[in-house]
Parts: structure tokens; sequence; C-alpha cells
């Protein structure tokens, strides 16, 4: 009973440990862990599956029958249209309910020599829906991952508000302290002082705001990694340490990005579909081989044999043959489908250039996103020490007494305002870097930028 509670406790203490996790490691996670991942490996396998099924048709049909029964036996002349109700009896010119054993065992076998393509159409539309659940797949994986990296982010912006906000506190109390003391010593009115407890009280429920932000983030990423949301720490790395570096980015490559790939994939499901419809109306050409046996207590002449005659085969039959069957008036019905199917492929199409449209819209839109973040991210730091000589100033001004308490609290609320812009100003650029390579359909770019 010991060593389960020591393994226990070590599983326990590693769960820390092992929700630590930088953003690459956070994709991988997702790629592996998240039900939707899975739901798209399990419709490939069952599109897979369908190719199996679709070449099954190729193979001969064999059908075996064995029967027994006892019955009336009979027989009258006379027309019965086809119907699946009242049975064909061999029998004789007879009315009574005499019955007698009848039995009987045979083997169909039928096979097409050829049918014009149509199987093999079948079997490239099979082909077709697998690599449609093989984009579908891609594109799962593709959005799974962009969702995932564009949490992190979320995270981390998060925490470097709150990071900022935190020190706004400390500032705040650093800057109560000293007013204290000149309010103590009858320099300040004590005014002054209730000004900044409710400033301090402002930056204190912004802290608790940013952590709250924090929270709800972490759950989102925590719903992608599989990871229990208290137990997730995720590790920043360079995104709030340094810039990405500035390079071209490249042009968009349309028919290989994951959507576009998916729409080409199911318009040529379509395709397939239609030239399957157009190799339907073909006349259905049939080999068949039977063998087979019957028994029956009844004689020719009417009369029964009785006892357990009829339960066993005693006459043999065999053949073999050529079957040939055509649906003429199908022609009608095949027409209006492939009208349909047809209609379906040009609205495929059509939608493919809505696809690429929005595509190259989004691109574009993220590349400008980028150009306008760096531009952010170069003047940030400007902003940042502006602020901090300005809250100086008011700060030496106040203290001269050439100032009032509210310069020097809105220099101090610009001052968090800049570190705040700052931070996230830094990782708006590897935002707006993570919706280039989302807009380009491959996000792997981006995670190897971002590093391990």
């Amino acid at each position: 009973m010991t060593a389960p509670k020591f393994a226990l406790a070590a599983c326990v203490a590693n769960l820390p440990l092992l929700a630590q996790m930088t953003l690459p490691q956070a994709v991988d996670r997702a790629l592996r862990h998240y039900p939707s991942i899975q739901v798209s490996q399990e419709q490939m396998n069952a599109a897979a599956a369908g190719i199996r099924l679709a070449q099954t048709a190729y193979l001969p049909r064999v059908d075996g029958l064995a029967q027994v029964n006892r019955a009336t036996r009979n027989t009258f002349y006379g027309l019965l249209l086809p119907q699946g109700i009242l049975p064909g009896v061999d029998g004789v010119r007879a009315n009574n309910l005499g019955s007698v054993w009848d039995s009987g065992v045979g083997l169909l076998v039928s096979w097409q020599p050829f049918d014009f393509g149509l199987r093999r159409a079948n079997v490239a539309t099979a082909t077709a829906a697998r690599a449609q659940a093989e984009a579908a797949m891609a594109r799962t994986r593709y959005d799974v991952s962009a969702a995932t990296a564009d949490a992190f982010l979320t995270v981390i912006a998060a925490q470097q508000t709150a990071e900022a906000a935190r020190a706004a506190v400390e500032s705040w109390q650093m800057l109560k302290r000293s007013i204290h003391a000149l309010v103590a010593a009858e320099l300040r009115p004590g005014a002054d002082e209730s000004r900044l407890e409710a400033e301090l009280a402002l930056a204190q429920t912004q802290v608790a705001q940013a952590e709250q932000a924090i929270d709800m983030a972490r759950s989102n990423v925590a719903k992608f990694v599989g990871v229990d949301p208290g137990q997730l720490n995720l590790v920043a790395g360079k995104l709030e340490r340094e810039l990405p570096p500035d390079k071209p980015v490249p042009a968009l490559d349309t028919p290989a990005h994951p959507e576009a790939r998916l729409q080409n994939a199911a318009i040529a499901v379509e395709k397939s579909r239609l030239d399957s419809l157009a190799r339907s109306y073909y006349p259905r050409f049939e080999l068949q081989g039977l063998a087979g046996a019957r028994g029956t207590g009844l004689e020719t002449d009417g009369a029964r044999l009785g006892g357990w005659n009829g339960l066993a085969p005693t006459v043999q039959n065999y053949g073999l043959g050529l079957t040939i069957t055509f649906p003429a008036m199908d022609r009608f019905a095949i027409h209006r489908q492939e009208v349909m199917q047809a209609a379906e492929v040009r609205a495929g199409q059509a939608q493919y250039r809505v696809v690429t449209a929005n595509l190259e819209a989004q691109f574009q839109a993220a590349r400008a996103m980028l150009t306008g973040a760096r531009r952010v991210a170069a003047n940030t730091p400007v902003e940042v020490s502006a602020a901090r000589t300005a809250l100086d100033q008011a700060t030496a001004r106040y203290q001269s007494g050439l100032a009032p308490i509210d310069d020097v609290a809105q220099a101090q609320r610009l001052l968090v305002q800049a570190r705040i812009d700052d931070a996230l100003a830094r990782l708006g650029v590897w935002r707006a870097l993570l919706e280039v390579a989302t807009a380009a359909g491959d996000i792997q770019p981006f995670l190897a930028e971002v590093g391990p």
C-alpha cells in the first residue's frame, strides 16, 4: 500500500512542472489533445474505409440459400403481376388443405465483367472524399493551432497588463507615504492624501481586473491543451523580452492555404459524383452461375408421399448465363440529377473564388497590422521616457509647493498607461506576426520565430 501512495505523491508533485509550457509546446499539446482533432481523424478514417467499400464492387456477388417448409401445393392458371406477397407455387391443379415437406439449397454467383467505368468512378468519388477529409483534418489542425497561439498571447497580454498595474500600485503607495509625511508635518492639506488614497484604490481595482482577465484567458488556453487552469504556467520567453526580427513578409500562396485546399477538395468530390452520374445510364452486364437442388413430398399426379419425404433435396440443377438489364426510363431522372450536380460544381467553384478573395483581403490586412504594430512599438519607449520625466517633474513641483496634487496624479496615470502601452506594443508585434502567419495558412514560421 505504501508504494502507490509514494507514486501518487510524485505524480501530484510533478503536475505543475508538466503544466509549464511555451507557446510552441502549448500548440503541440493542443494538436495532440483537443477533441476536434480526434473528430477529424476519425472522419478521415471513415473516408478511407469508404474507398475500400467502393472497391468491393469489383468482387463477384455470391448468394447462398437453404430452406425447409411445409405448405400446401395448390396451383392455378392465370397472370399475377410482379409483387412480393403471394408466392408462386409449383404443384398440381387442386384445392385442398393437404401439405407436404419441401426443401431447397442453392448458390448464385454474379459478376460484372465490365461496367463502362462506373465502379472506377465510384472509387474515384470515395478517394476524393478521403482527400476532402484529409483537407478538413489539415484545416482543423490549422484552426486549433492558430486559436491556441492567439489564446496564449492573450494570457501574456493580460499578465503584462497586471504587471504594469501592480507597478502602479507600488508607485502610488510610495507617493502616498511621501505625501503622508508632508500632511503629517502640516505642509500639505489632508485632502491631498485622500486624493492619493482614491487613486491607490483605483489602481488596486485595476490589478484585480487584470488578474481576472488572466484567469479567464488561462481557462481558454487550458481548454485547448487539456490542463487544469490552476496548474497552467505559461512561459512568455521572447514574447515579453524582445521584438521579432523585421523580415520581409512572403507572398500569399492561396492554393496552399488550408481553407482553399478544403474548398478545392469539396469541388473534386462534386466533380467525381457528376462523373459517376454520367456513367450510370449504361446497360448492366452480369455473368451468373447457379447451382441448386430441390426436394418435395408431392408426386406429379398430386399424390403425397408422406413421412419425411421432401426434407432433403433430391433433384439438382445448374446453369450459366449472361443477364443484361437496361433502365431505359431512368434517363430522365439521371439527366435532372446531372443538371443539379453540375450546379453544385459551379457553386463550389464560385465559393472558391470567394474564399481566395477573402484570404487575400485578410492577408493584406494582417500585413498592414504588422507594419502599424512595429511603428507603435518603436514609439512607446519614447512615451514611457517622457511620462517618467513628467512624473518626476510634477512630483518635484508638488513637493516645492508649485503644483497641485492633481498634476502628480495625472502624471502618474500617464506613466502607468505608457508602461502598459509599451508592454502591449511589443506583444502587439508578435500578435500581428501571428495574424500574418494565420492569414498565410501556416503558423509554423511564427512558432519557429518564437522559439522553443
